[in-house]
């Protein structure tokens, strides 16, 4: 009777170990990680700015520097900057994917080289570099015509009563230039007490006509900031030297513009 069971013993052992070999190959089959220098577009779960969407988005409002003379030139639209968020959540690789103006693109990839770090994207359970694009846009403020070679002039052979928009051939400019009009507001500039002690700064856009004379009249802000910084940029419009007049067929004309005045801390 022991003669007869072994085979089967036997058989038994042989089945046995016919199996183990596709068990053992079954278990190997682990999920592979993510190779570390991979870029992902498409990821289980997404890099998120620092305090969300929103929070990057206000980020995006309150330190955008519109490039002077790209607000002159009436140069405005959205700019898509793409970059790769890394798994520590720093931004590289940043570059414009859809340009707009070359000064609006290049405070586009400021804004987002400056921003706060990231929470890095996470895919088949580890960190992995994702690549990101967003829309930066730049709006210049108002109905009115902002750019330089738009001016309010009084139609030819009438006393001024009635006026129409013509285009300027040669954009009313600040005495010195630009540049000079800017170093001057910054040297004359009197930070309120009650912004340094709020630590409000920011951009406060004000509008003004830019005279035949060169004086500037009918200044008000069209976007605010409170805390008496409001108050300080008409000021400054208000002192600041006469303009260079925008020329119309060889006269002089009226001219609006809108132009920053930035307070930083």
């Amino acid at each position: 009777m022991s003669y007869r069971f072994r085979p089967l013993v036997l058989a038994a052992l042989l089945s046995t170990a016919a199996l183990a070999p596709a068990y053992a190959q079954k278990k190997l089959k682990y999920p592979k990680a993510p190779p570390a220098s991979e870029i992902y577009d498409a990821v289980e779960k997404p890099a998120q700015p620092a305090g969300g969407p929103e929070a990057f988005g206000q980020y995006l409002a309150d330190n955008q520097q519109y490039p002077t003379a790209a607000l002159q030139a009436g140069a405005q639209g959205t700019v898509a900057v793409t970059f790769v968020i890394e798994k520590t959540g720093s931004v590289s690789n940043v570059a414009v994917a859809q340009p707009v103006h070359p000064l609006l693109d290049a405070e586009a990839i400021r804004l987002v080289q400056a921003a706060p770090r990231w929470t890095p994207a996470q895919h088949r359970g580890g960190v992995v570099r994702q690549r990101v694009t967003v829309p930066i846009s730049f709006e210049i403020p108002g109905d009115a015509p902002a750019a330089p070679t738009a001016g309010t002039a009084a139609a030819p052979g009438t006393t001024g009563a009635t006026t129409q928009v013509v285009s300027a051939d040669q954009p009313a400019r600040p005495v010195g230039g630009t540049e000079a009009f800017f170093e001057w507001i910054q040297q004359n500039q009197q930070y309120p007490a009650l912004a340094r002690q709020r630590k409000a700064q920011g951009r406060v856009m004000m509008e003004f006509i830019v005279e035949k004379d060169g004086s500037l009249t009918d200044i008000k802000p069209i976007k605010r900031l409170g805390s008496g910084l409001d108050e300080e940029a008409i000021r400054l419009i208000k002192a600041a030297p006469k303009w260079e007049p925008a020329m119309y067929k060889g006269q002089p004309v009226k001219q609006k513009m809108v132009l920053p005045v930035v307070f930083s801390l």
